[in-house]
C-alpha cells in the first residue's frame, strides 16, 4: 500500500473506534430513570444525532419527547419522538437560538418524577444558546475570540456568562426533574463545566477569570455584556448526574492500534496538545527529520486541540494549518507523511476534515508558485492543500472527540501520490 492508503486506513479505523453508539448505550446501563415520570431527551453538539440515535435504540418508546440540535448537514434522518434541528457553528445563529428555545419549552413544568437525558458533544457551545444579550453582539464576541486565537476554555468562560443555558443554568431550568448528562468530551482533560460550556455542570470558572480573558484579548463589550460578566454562575447543582463516555485519549489509542496493524511502531507523544497549529506542524516536521535514520517504520501520534490566530482572510482550519506547516519540515525526507484531522469531519468553517502532506508536498506547491509561509500568513491552507490533493474529506463522522495528528515514517520503496482522500 502507499503511505496515503496507510493514512486512510488509520483514519477509518480510528473514527470507527470512537463512534458514540456503544459508549452511550453503556452509559445508559448505569442510569435508572423514574418508572412513572416523563423522559425528555435533549441532544446537543456535532455528534448529537448519533448519540440520540444510540439512546433511541436503547430506550425505545420510553422517550416521551425531545430535540436534537446539531450542525448543518449533520442530521442523518428522523428519530422517533424527537425534533431535528440544525444550526450554525462555530458562530451561533438564529436557528440555534430558536432551537434552544424549543428545548427550554420541553423542560418547563417538569416534576420530581420526570427525567431529562442530556446528550452533550463538542460544538454544543455554539449550537445550544439562548443569549442574554442581543444575538448579533454574541456573534460579534464569539468572532472576536475566535480571531484572537483564544482557546476553548477561554471562549467558554466568556460565553457561559452571556447565556441562559450555559454554566449549569439549563439544569436549573429542568429542576425539580433529575438531569442525566452523558458527555462526549472534545476538551483536553475532560472538564465537564467547559464541554459545550457545561449546561448541566456547576461552573468552576469565576468572574475574575472572565475579566482576565476580556483584558487579555482586548474584547469589545457592551455595558450590558460587561454587567453580565460580573454575575456569578451556579456553583452547585443538586439534580444532576454526569458521565463522560469518550475523549481524545481513546482516539489516539485507536490511531496507535491501527498504525501497529500496518507494521508501524506507534508512539503517542501527547493527548493534550494545546498550542498554535503552525507551531505544532513545525514540531512534527522536526520529529520527522530527527528520525530519518530509523531502520523500522514509526508512527508518532498527538491528540488535542491547537488554535489558529487569524492574520489573513483565507480559508482553512487548524488541522489544515498544522499539516501545511509540517510540509516544510518533511521536505527532503524519505517515505514520510503526516495527516491531521478533526474527528467530527470538519475543520473550521470548511467541508474538509483536515489535511495530508508528504515529503513532496512543499516542492509541488513551490512548483506552482505557492509560498507556504505566505499561505499561512493569509490563513489559506485549505486552498493550498486542495492544489495538491491534500484535503481529507470524510463528511460528518457522527463523533467529536477533538483532533489527531499522525506522522508516518515508513521504510521501503514507496510512492506517495497526491490523490483525493474520500472516505
Amino acid at each position: 500500500m502507499t503511505m496515503r492508503q496507510d493514512a486512510e486506513q488509520i483514519i477509518r479505523a480510528s473514527l470507527q473506534a470512537v463512534q458514540p453508539d456503544a459508549a452511550v448505550q453503556r452509559a445508559l446501563e448505569d442510569i435508572r430513570f423514574e418508572a412513572e415520570g416523563r423522559l425528555i431527551l435533549v441532544a446537543i453538539g456535532k455528534a448529537a444525532w448519533q448519540m440520540a440515535k444510540a439512546a433511541s435504540h436503547k430506550l425505545g418508546g420510553r422517550i416521551h419527547s425531545g430535540i436534537v440540535i446539531t450542525k448543518y448537514d449533520h442530521v442523518m434522518g428522523p428519530l422517533p419522538n424527537l425534533l431535528m434541528r440544525e444550526a450554525g457553528h462555530p458562530v451561533p445563529d438564529a436557528n440555534g437560538f430558536a432551537a434552544t428555545e424549543e428545548a427550554i419549552a420541553l423542560v418547563q413544568d417538569l416534576t420530581p418524577r420526570d427525567s431529562v437525558l442530556l446528550l452533550i458533544s463538542g460544538g454544543g457551545s455554539a449550537l445550544f444558546e439562548s443569549p442574554l444579550i442581543p444575538g448579533e453582539e454574541l456573534q460579534s464576541i464569539t468572532d472576536q475570540l475566535l480571531r484572537s486565537g483564544a482557546d476553548i476554555v477561554e471562549i467558554n468562560t466568556i460565553r457561559k456568562r452571556l447565556s441562559r443555558v450555559k454554566g449549569g443554568r439549563f439544569a436549573q431550568l429542568c429542576a425539580p426533574a433529575r438531569v442525566y448528562a452523558v458527555v462526549l468530551s472534545d476538551i483536553l482533560g475532560d472538564p465537564l463545566d467547559m464541554i459545550a460550556s457545561g449546561p448541566a455542570t456547576p461552573d468552576t470558572s469565576t468572574t475574575e477569570d472572565a475579566l482576565r480573558v476580556v483584558k487579555k484579548y482586548a474584547l469589545y463589550l457592551s455595558p450590558q455584556a460587561e454587567a453580565l460578566l460580573q454575575k456569578e454562575t451556579p456553583k452547585a447543582l443538586a439534580n444532576v448526574r454526569a458521565l463522560v463516555t469518550g475523549s481524545v485519549r481513546h482516539l489516539c489509542e485507536a490511531a496507535a492500534k491501527a498504525a501497529a496493524t500496518l507494521g508501524y511502531h506507534p508512539h503517542i507523544l501527547a493527548d493534550s496538545l494545546s498550542c498554535q497549529a503552525r507551531e505544532a506542524g513545525s514540531f512534527m516536521g522536526s520529529i520527522a527529520r530527527r528520525h530519518q535514520s530509523t531502520g523500522s517504520s514509526l508512527a508518532f501520534i498527538v491528540g488535542g486541540e491547537t488554535v489558529v490566530k487569524l492574520t489573513g482572510s483565507g480559508k482553512g482550519g487548524r488541522n489544515h494549518e498544522l499539516a501545511l506547516a509540517a510540509a516544510k519540515g518533511l521536505q527532503g525526507t524519505t517515505n514520510t507523511a503526516l495527516f491531521s484531522l478533526g474527528s467530527d469531519g470538519t475543520d473550521g468553517p470548511t467541508d474538509a476534515a483536515g489535511g495530508y502532506v508528504d515529503q513532496d508536498t512543499a516542492l509541488q506547491l513551490a512548483g506552482q508558485g505557492v509560498d507556504i509561509d505566505q499561505v499561512l500568513q493569509q490563513n489559506d491552507a485549505y486552498h493550498a492543500l486542495e492544489r495538491v490533493g491534500g484535503l481529507l474529506m470524510t463528511g460528518p463522522t457522527g463523533t467529536n472527540v477533538n483532533d489527531v495528528s499522525v506522522l508516518l515514517i515508513r521504510r521501503g520503496a514507496l510512492e506517495s501520490p497526491s490523490i483525493a482522500c474520500n472516505m
